[in-house]
């Protein structure tokens, strides 16, 4: 089944559009819960602090370098920087409960690119891909290539790990078996089976979390990542924090802003999670926006002569769902392809306009049995090799996700929400459904974000694109009205985010912003 349909980003994915090894798909907030108010007797989520927070004193970080390790040499490297840029790493501590700072600590893990030629630096661009669950040392190396040098030779790009994810104290709660077996459920929550089923398998996935994590499960949360975004401002030596942020990276980066609003210097914030609808309204409005970008799709796919064999796009779609739910088609290695399997695979295509012809093609091939182009799709979008194995970015995902949210929602409203999405939404919404068990059944020691009005010392950028799926563009609208201080810069583009997707118009005003905080004209709409 989709676990995490709301999940990076990654995100980051469309930002960088290219198979593995870049970050990943998954980059809006997985669906929290909702927005209706718990049951009699659920335990309440904890109201996050609404002042300022004070900064938590931090040592200075021990970078070595790890060019070799990371294979430097084989990054896209912006043109005239060839061998002038070196990768050192650190692995920092930070506390695992910020309110016992002198206790448990956990390792997060940076990555920092430098300029060695800088001679006036700026200081250090902190980027986040999204998820949550996306690694931002994938994401820096990833983006490296498509920055613009000014903006290498101002900064030191910085990603890193937030805690639980990839290589900072990662969190694990399946295993690549148990992953398999779960994606590939495709439970219809809107008969009695299918929702005991889709129960049950949430039930057991929060309890293998509990059981693998153990006590500190409770620590991975958004708040005390943006805590650690501070560690890490000092721990760089940073008296204020330059931060870019994609999809979940705007929840991330507009907490911190809300936290610790004197240390923000410039923020950008692109394809922006709304903060003001969560739960079940947040994942239906996405919902809606990734049926929104199939239209376009297939639009497009009409026109394409490696594509217009498809026909009816939706019509295809839909069959390929219902033959693969009554007998799951063929794929590749053994593995069969289901219909929640497909419906991921649609899903991920849809993140960047750069998989349409894939999508297209893996189309073709699912009406005609084969469904192996549709299953590497959904593979890309779980983030599993070729070998089985995945990265932690759904254990990752799931635990934030559900620890940020309310509890709930209730039995009652999941049968409600499954007979209305599954004709509201007709290509995802049947499969997405069982994701709402996930967070019912979670632990109940729940931190959810703060709303971000943030009265930052200089006004922070917020990037919407008009056609993206994961992130509508109502969030950005809402974010920048919502913290205050904040100037919206809008692009009429398709897929997830703006920032690095080819418009020269929005990398310009981006760019400009972050190393001379100026902004763009108020109002601005960049051309596709």
């Amino acid at each position: 089944m989709i676990t995490a349909v709301l999940t990076t980003s990654a995100c980051t994915q469309a930002i960088d559009g290219s198979p593995a090894g870049t970050p990943p798909p998954n980059a809006a907030t997985f669906p929290p819960g909702t927005s209706a108010p718990p049951p009699p007797n659920a335990p309440s989520a904890t109201p996050s602090d609404p002042t300022p927070t004070p900064s938590v004193p931090a040592a200075a970080a021990t970078f070595a370098d790890c060019s070799q390790v990371l294979h430097l040499r084989g990054v896209k490297i912006p043109a005239g920087l060839q061998g002038k840029l070196t990768a050192g790493c650190a692995h920092y501590p930070v506390p695992l409960d910020y309110a016992d700072p002198t206790g448990t600590k956990i390792d997060i893990l940076m990555v920092r690119i430098h300029d060695i030629e800088t001679t006036s630096p700026t200081g250090t661009l902190l980027l986040n891909p999204g998820g949550p669950g996306g690694s931002g040392v994938e994401l820096v190396l990833g983006v490296l290539g498509k920055m613009s040098p000014k903006i290498v030779q101002h900064f030191d790009l910085l990603g890193f790990d937030p805690r639980g994810v990839s290589l900072s104290t990662p969190v694990h709660c399946l295993s690549d078996s148990e992953k398999d077996r779960l994606n590939a459920a495709s439970p219809d929550v809107t008969t009695a089976a299918g929702f005991a089923t889709a129960r049950a398998n949430a039930k057991n996935l929060a309890a293998s979390c509990e059981r693998r994590v153990g006590s500190g499960l409770k620590y991975y949360n958004t708040v005390n990542t943006a805590r650690d975004m501070d560690q890490i401002r000092q721990a760089v030596g940073d008296d204020r924090l330059t931060y870019l942020g994609f999809s979940y990276g705007t929840e991330l980066g507009s907490v911190y802003a809300h936290l610790f609003p004197d240390k923000v210097r410039a923020a950008v914030l692109d394809g922006a999670v709304n903060p003001l609808t969560s739960g079940t309204t947040q994942f239906a409005d996405q919902l809606q926006g990734f049926e929104d970008a199939f239209d376009q799709f297939a639009a497009y796919c009409r026109k394409r002569a490696a594509c217009n064999a498809v026909g009816n796009p939706r019509a295809t779609v839909l069959a390929i769902e219902a033959s693969a739910a009554r007998t799951p088609l063929n794929g590749s290695d053994g593995r069969k392809l289901t219909a929640s399997l497909a419906a991921t695979g649609v899903l991920e295509a849809l993140y960047s306009k750069q998989l349409w012809d894939k999508l297209g093609s893996a189309l073709i091939d699912g009406e005609n049995g084969d469904g192996a182009g549709l299953l590497k799709l959904a593979d890309q979008y779980n983030q599993r090799d070729s070998a089985g194995h995945y990265s932690n970015i759904s254990d990752a995902n799931v635990t934030i996700g559900c620890n940020d949210s309310e509890p709930g929602p209730t039995d009652a409203q999941i049968h409600r929400i499954a007979a209305s999405w599954a004709k509201r939404f007709p290509l995802f919404g049947k499969w997405s459904v069982p994701s709402l068990f996930t967070c019912q059944q979670w632990q109940p020691t729940r931190v959810v974000p703060p709303k971000p009005v943030a009265p930052t010392p200089s006004k922070v950028l917020v990037v919407g694109n008009l056609h993206d799926p994961a992130t509508p563009y109502q969030g950005a609208r809402d974010l920048t009205t919502t913290m205050g201080n904040a100037e919206l810069l809008s692009w009429n583009g398709a897929g997830h985010t703006s920032y690095l997707q080819g418009s020269t118009c929005i990398d310009g005003y981006v760019d400009n912003y972050l190393v001379a905080l100026q902004l763009p004209p108020q109002n601005t709409t960049c051309p596709p």
